[in-house]
């Protein structure tokens, strides 16, 4: 049972990146914020609930459990 994600899996996850190549690269550029805040760490833990935006684009985590 994981009740957490990293950041780079969860946008292959929804879609909003093909790749780990691709996620690597948006979320070192800066394209990535989590819950309001740029985030530059393609490892962070992402919990149930955490809004993640890419270029304008809002994303919910959502069924972990």
């Amino acid at each position: 049972m994981q009740s957490t994600i990293k950041l780079d899996q969860f946008l292959k996850k929804v879609g909003a990146v093909m790749s780990g190549g691709e996620a690597k690269m948006l979320i070192q550029e800066g394209s990535v914020s989590v819950n309001d805040e740029v985030e530059t760490r393609r490892g962070r833990q992402l919990h149930e609930g955490d809004r993640v935006v890419i270029e304008g684009e809002v994303f919910v985590v959502e069924g972990l459990k």
